[in-house]
């Protein structure tokens, strides 16, 4: 859990060191919001929800950092719904790493297609599953192996599948829309820079 904490310090940094004003927080932190009221409305429905498509979106649009902040962000919000515990920073870390690659990603012009966007929902959805299943494996196995891990990724596969399946689906039905407003937001107000 330490070593979770600590890992996240320097995207924190990261998005320190660009000073961001108070109205570079708003958009971000509305994103989160929308995320983890998002992750809430949906929780009928095991591992269906629009969380890592909104994380996703908010990324491509304002940057690495920015997503990083808002996946975290996110993970805290809706687990003031959920119950918060030492899942929450395993949560944190892994909405927060898909934020910031999706970032990245789409620094290169990597993601600048829906079906892009797409395939990195998918590949989220399994991403999101296999950290969350780190901490199970050292939250709940006493003795870790090998064969303990493929069984912990075999029995999530469904759960994963799930999570990519609808990730794609909110990305498909709303990330042309989304970053079109979010860019326009962005340039109107001279917000963070990718």
């Amino acid at each position: 859990m330490i070593f979770i904490v600590l890992s996240m310090l320097p995207f924190f940094m990261l998005f320190e060191m660009k000073k961001p004003r108070a109205r570079e927080w708003v958009p971000l932190a509305v994103m989160a919001a929308i995320a983890a009221i998002g992750r809430i409305v949906f929780a009928p429905i095991p591992s269906f929800k629009p969380t890592t498509a909104i994380i996703i979106i908010t990324s491509v649009v304002f940057g690495p950092e920015s997503g990083f902040l808002t996946g975290t962000i996110t993970a805290i919000a809706s687990n003031l719904f959920f119950g918060q515990g030492p899942w929450t920073p395993w949560q944190m870390f892994a909405w927060g790493t898909i934020g910031f690659l999706a970032g990245v990603l789409s620094k290169f012009k990597i993601l600048n297609k829906r079906w892009k966007l797409c395939v990195y929902g998918m590949v989220s959805g399994f991403l999101f599953g296999w950290i969350m299943n780190i901490w199970a494996a050292t939250g709940f196995i006493n003795e870790i192996s090998w064969k303990m891990f493929a069984m912990l990724y075999v029995s999530s596969f469904w759960f994963d599948f799930t999570h990519g399946i609808a990730t794609v689906v909110f990305l498909y039905l709303l990330s042309e829309s989304w970053i079109a407003k979010l860019e326009r937001i962005k340039m109107k107000f001279g917000l963070i820079e990718r």
